[in-house]
């Protein structure tokens, strides 16, 4: 196997790598699947994929918010205990202190153009991304960039809040830091204009939760910092392990938020 910490070839088997020292590069002969696995991910379909299954169970929950009014903007639209049972953040959730919806949040949208242009966005920037610097890094930065997002609007606001445009913003961010690092071209700079328009879109359209843009944009230029670029070095097993856990840290948020809200329903 490639050792994912010096991009040597060692065994599987090693303790060490006899190269740079990193401790069981071989995850105990698990690292080859977990690096051929993580090496075919469509990140972007899979993500959108999932904002759009958590969508639809969203409407299914609760299927009479879609009959109420309120314009276009409100077109099949999610109801606010269908949202609390999948993990919308602020409001009673952080007053609740759910912590965990910070990752959940970024999976669901209050309805039809919401979620369409979100993943509009999410199609035209994370697979660059994910070019740029390998499959398990961009979903960290999306991953934690959104969560960081989502702890600056909660902090400033607590208003509930739902939407990827958190994590799409912590994207940016990271294109960001590649333009900072690699110089201009064709494709940075058209990426800029698209962030730009990103930018300059919040501002105008109703409801839209600047301090959660502006906090996902800064968690992203961070952790895309503290990230090699897929060309410079392989991605690590820690940061294999770390995408591995976003996706756990995520799954086991819907179900809290579900077993929990439910519960207070029954309740009454």
């Amino acid at each position: 196997m490639i050792c994912p910490t010096c991009g040597k070839l060692i065994s599987v088997n090693e303790e060490r790598c006899p190269f740079c020292g990193a401790w069981r590069p071989g995850m105990f002969g698990y690292a080859p699947a977990l690096q051929k696995v993580i090496g075919r991910v469509d990140l972007s379909r899979l993500v959108i994929i999932a904002c759009v299954v958590m969508y639809v169970v969203s409407l299914a929950l609760q299927p009479e918010a879609m009959l109420g009014g309120g314009g276009l903007m409100s077109f099949l639209s999610p109801g606010s205990r269908a949202l609390y049972q999948l993990g919308m953040t602020g409001g009673v959730a952080w007053q609740q202190h759910w912590w965990w919806t910070l990752f959940t949040a970024t999976y669901l949208h209050g309805g039809l153009l919401h979620i369409a242009f979100n993943m509009l966005s999410l199609y035209r920037l994370m697979p660059t991304v994910s070019d740029w610097y390998g499959a398990a890094r961009a979903f960290v930065i999306y991953t934690i960039g959104g969560a960081v997002g989502y702890l600056v609007s909660n902090i400033h606001t607590g208003h509930p809040t739902i939407g990827a445009s958190s994590s799409i913003f912590a994207l940016v961010g990271a294109i960001v830091v590649h333009g900072r690092r690699r110089g201009g071209g064709a494709m940075t700079m058209q990426l800029y204009q698209w962030a730009f328009m990103l930018f300059l879109m919040s501002f105008f359209i109703p409801s839209v939760n600047n301090w959660a843009h502006g906090g996902g944009f800064a968690g992203g230029f961070i952790v895309a910092e503290a990230m090699r670029f897929g060309d410079e070095r392989r991605e690590s097993r820690a940061v294999q392990l770390l995408a591995v856990a976003c996706v756990l840290v995520t799954i086991a948020g819907f179900v809290l938020s579900f077993v929990k809200v439910t519960a207070i329903l029954m309740q009454r």
